[in-house]
């Protein structure tokens, strides 16, 4: 069996902005607050993190930044994946080496790469790095799935350690953990299918929502794990209508919207992103304050 990176809930965190400028200030915050409120890891400059709009110079400092800042406390993924496979691995050999715990790496997006392409390419990367990797599926982003097939040929590299899946397939993941068995963990890549996933074998999940609740994500696995069903599978339907809003319209901006009003850095996005629809927008607050997070 391979060292597991985490176990729980991983937050996906935002990267803030102000006047422009990645907010180091609002971002020092938010990771505070995220091991204060009991999250099990950090991704720095995944999906959410508005990764594809930071320059090479910026996902660097926010990833070092990330890692200094936690100082050891909870592992810190970093986001090293890119259509250039060159670039990604230039990237993670420099999270590697500021000591980050381990890498994300999503498929090649536009790219459309084949399964053939994917073991190719994942293995450049993983041959490369000093710590281990999680694949990243994302096929309604990337336009490219990984086949649990490719999973599989995947998990015999030593540094292949993980898939984060959020193609949201149950049947595909369910494959997955047939044929990796203990080669391979898997992390729910969507908020709305933690438990279906841990009752796959999951190890957790890489979270939008913990962003604003890191505490009680953490603990919707936990109390899975204790035995304690009906409570985490109760967790899981209580916050859906919040994830829903959380998704009502691209990652990350409602997140951001979210974050905001809660105080923790400015509603600023960088294009192609807006600021999130009003309607949309009122939604998301009505389900924040039904879970306690925004007042009535």
């Amino acid at each position: 069996m391979k060292n597991t990176v985490f176990t729980g809930a991983a937050t996906a965190l935002i990267t803030p902005f102000k006047n422009g400028q990645v907010d180091y200030d609002a971002y020092g915050k938010i990771i505070e607050a995220q091991i204060a409120g009991g999250i099990d890891a950090l991704v720095a400059v995944g999906t959410t993190g508005e990764g594809p709009t930071l320059s090479d110079a910026e996902h660097k400092a926010v990833v070092k930044y990330c890692v200094d800042k936690a100082a050891g406390r909870v592992p810190v993924i970093a986001g090293t994946g890119s259509n250039d496979i060159s670039y990604a691995i230039e990237l993670t050999k420099y999270c590697c080496d500021i000591g980050a715990d381990a890498m994300l790496l999503v498929t090649p997006y536009y790219n459309k790469a084949t399964q053939k392409g994917l073991i190719e390419s994942f293995t450049a990367i993983a041959d490369a790095s000093t710590k281990p990797c999680i694949l990243y599926n994302v096929p309604g982003r990337t336009g490219c799935n990984i086949a649990p097939e490719t999973d599989a040929v995947l998990a015999d590299h030593e540094r292949i350690v993980a898939v984060k899946e959020a193609s949201g397939n149950i049947s595909q993941i369910a494959k997955i953990a047939e044929l990796c068995g203990d080669k391979m963990d898997i992390y729910s890549g969507n908020d709305d299918q933690i438990i279906p996933v841990l009752s796959l074998g999951g190890k957790g999940v890489i979270s939008v929502l913990s962003n604003l609740l890191p505490g009680e994500t953490s603990q919707m696995c936990h109390l899975y794990w204790e035995g304690k069903l009906r409570e985490a599978l109760k967790m899981q339907l209580d916050y859906l209508p919040l994830v829903d809003a959380l998704f009502s319209e691209v990652n990350p901006i409602p997140a951001k919207a979210a974050m905001a009003a809660l105080g923790f850095c400015e509603n600023s996005l960088r294009l192609p992103l807006t600021t999130m629809d009003k309607k949309k927008e009122e939604n998301l607050f009505a389900c924040m304050r039904k879970v306690g997070l925004l007042e009535e």
